[in-house]
């Protein structure tokens, strides 16, 4: 086959490129989405495992950050281009969280 570029002269070209980009994108869906699933489960796991709630908070915590990673760049198609701006500010949200968060806690400790 030919290969698969967009926006050429030949509709079928185009609908293969589509096509194949398409599946491709279900496919990270859901990997993602299992991911998830997977995650979830551990995170119930750790604690119906009884573990100190030392270990227990940031691992959920952690668990936690990387699914709303997952939902933003697979589900909400934050890695799509035209998406720069809302990246921008949700980082911007997430460096001013944990430099409050940050504050606090050294404060309270200090």
């Amino acid at each position: 086959m030919a290969n698969l570029q967009p926006n050429s002269n030949n509709p079928k070209v185009d609908y293969e490129y589509r096509r194949k980009k398409s599946a491709e994108e279900m496919r990270m869906q859901v990997v993602t989405f299992t991911l998830m699933i997977f995650f979830t489960v551990i995170a119930f796991a750790a604690v119906g495992a009884g573990f100190s709630k030392w270990f227990i908070i940031p691992f959920v915590l952690l668990l936690a950050v990387v699914q709303v990673a997952f939902q933003l760049y697979y589900f909400m198609h934050m890695s799509h281009k035209g998406h720069e701006a809302p990246q921008l500010f949700m980082w911007s949200g997430v460096i001013v969280a944990f430099l409050t968060i940050l504050a606090f806690l050294t404060i309270i400790w200090w």
